[in-house]
């Protein structure tokens, strides 16, 4: 094994050397992250407000932007500071702590996303049970289950990550502290137990992609069997936006981690890791919201209430 001395801290790759292509990303990341911040806020404000959503969809879905708000306040704002301020460092601590919040954001909002689709398949192939399984106690149980698989998973992979002498380099080949890179800078012959810990969690993400396909295989026969068309729209309507969100999540995350890693920074790699870092938290309040007429009347209501209270004038609530 190479001789390795103490890291203390890490270079981030940066977009460009160029000072004013660095104010330019820095705006663009500005206004995503403000776009998913303030997206996702609503959906939270909208969910808590209106007695309407105060059922279990919605409760999922009010922990799943809070998550997306999480997972994409672990990467960005620092990103933005080092575009600001020209430069390229994180700490150690820093680093450790993306890695462990961004994975456990990311496990538990995938492990949310499964709990989703049961909470579709009870609600569409047992709706007379619906209210007995999916009661408030199972509700809160589930979610608190996704965010400890996500705590759990997050320990693991960053305990076996930095425990890890590094001996190549302290640059990193991304604008975030990621595992695959991290593992490139630890000598080959220390990093299997990490490569253990992430075939576990790629079984694991199997067998939730294997459990949603298969919940709503029996969600799509039980809608088609709907004599109603106003009723078939309305389980599509609930069911739909939920599989876009999953394929964005496994098709982002899946051109981010199985392309090899290559062994100098490429426009490939960032535009990979801006896709699944940046793009599902941005677009997920938009693709809730879009198909959903509950969630459209409670943002326009609660608008409407933020509109008014600036004007002083009375509220009336319907």
């Amino acid at each position: 094994m190479p001789n390795c001395t103490t890291v203390t801290e890490f270079l981030l790759l940066g977009f460009s050397d160029t000072r004013q292509l660095q104010i330019l990303h820095f705006v663009i990341f500005l206004a995503a992250y403000l776009a998913a911040l303030v997206g996702n806020l609503l959906v939270i404000t909208a969910v808590t407000m209106d007695h309407h959503l105060h059922s279990p969809m919605y409760y999922f879905l009010e922990n799943f932007s809070i998550l997306d708000l999480g997972s994409i306040s672990v990467i960005v704002p620092k990103f933005m500071a080092n575009s600001l301020l020209n430069t390229r460092t994180i700490s150690y601590a820093g680093c450790v702590s993306q890695v462990f919040f961004f994975f456990l954001f990311c496990t538990a909002g995938f492990a949310l996303l499964t709990i989703m689709a049961y909470d579709r398949y009870v609600a569409i192939c047992k709706p007379l049970h619906y209210g007995i399984i999916m009661n408030r106690r199972a509700c809160i149980q589930m979610a608190a289950c996704a965010w400890a698989a996500g705590a759990i998973n997050s320990a693991l992979h960053t305990g076996n990550t930095f425990h890890l002498p590094f001996c190549h380099s302290n640059i990193i080949n991304q604008f975030f502290c990621e595992i695959p890179q991290l593992l490139k800078l630890s000598s080959s012959d220390t990093n299997h137990r990490e490569l253990a810990a992430i075939v576990f969690s790629v079984c694991s993400g199997l067998g939730c992609f294997v459990f949603i396909i298969v919940s709503y295989v029996q969600v799509f026969t039980a809608v088609w069997r709907i004599p109603s068309e106003q009723g078939r729209q309305k389980a599509f309507s609930t069911c739909i936006p939920h599989l876009i969100v999953v394929s964005l999540f496994l098709s982002t995350t899946g051109i981010a981690y199985l392309k090899p890693v290559s062994d100098s920074p490429s426009p490939l790699d960032l535009l990979a890791a801006v896709l699944y870092c940046v793009v599902p938290p941005l677009m997920n309040p938009i693709i809730y919201s879009m198909r959903n007429k509950e969630i459209q009347a409670a943002l326009k209501q609660l608008l409407h209430r933020l509109i008014l209270s600036k004007t002083n004038l009375p509220i009336f609530v319907s």
